[in-house]
């Protein structure tokens, strides 16, 4: 089983989990939504601060997981954590945490793998903790649907945004 994680404010925060057994599923085996009285607030740089805690409580419930895919980075750049290598630190470093974020980071250049998908000239931006990035950017191409955002991972923001 694979997990797909996003949190949204609206404004106290919500974090949704859905879990999926194949990279190619174009639907969710499980999902589920939790709500938290409170978020930390924002700190520039300092991002996970916030999301990270909504992230581990939507996984409470979650079985063995063979890898978690988050809105995000793992990495900031080489040997700098982000969102998910943070992630994959408070899960003990069991399971792999990928990270798919939507839009270039500058300082991410040569960790992050560009993912083309559907007919977009934009690419999605690939990191991994806990595995090759290579291998993590081959498994979200792989990903069901036709458009640039696979389908689970549209899913779960539309399900923090709405559940």
């Amino acid at each position: 089983m694979m997990a797909c994680l996003d949190v949204a404010y609206r404004p106290e925060p919500v974090a949704a989990c859905l879990l999926f057994r194949a990279w190619e599923d174009a639907a969710p085996a499980a999902e589920w939504v939790v709500r938290l009285d409170e978020a930390a607030p924002y700190v520039p740089g300092e991002f996970y601060r916030r999301e990270l805690p909504a992230l581990l409580r939507a996984l409470a419930t979650a079985p063995e997981l063979e890898a978690v895919v988050v809105d995000g980075y793992a990495w900031l750049g080489e040997g700098h954590p982000g969102l998910g290598a943070r992630l994959y630190e408070a899960l003990g470093g069991k399971v792999p945490v990928i990270g798919v974020a939507k839009t270039a980071f500058r300082s991410a250049e040569g960790v992050a793998v560009p993912v083309l998908r559907g007919e977009s000239q934009r690419p999605l931006f690939v990191t991994a903790a806990g595995m090759d990035a290579q291998s993590a950017a081959d498994g979200v191409r792989r990903m069901h649907g036709p458009h640039r955002l696979p389908t689970l991972l549209k899913r779960v923001d539309t399900l923090c945004r709405t559940g």
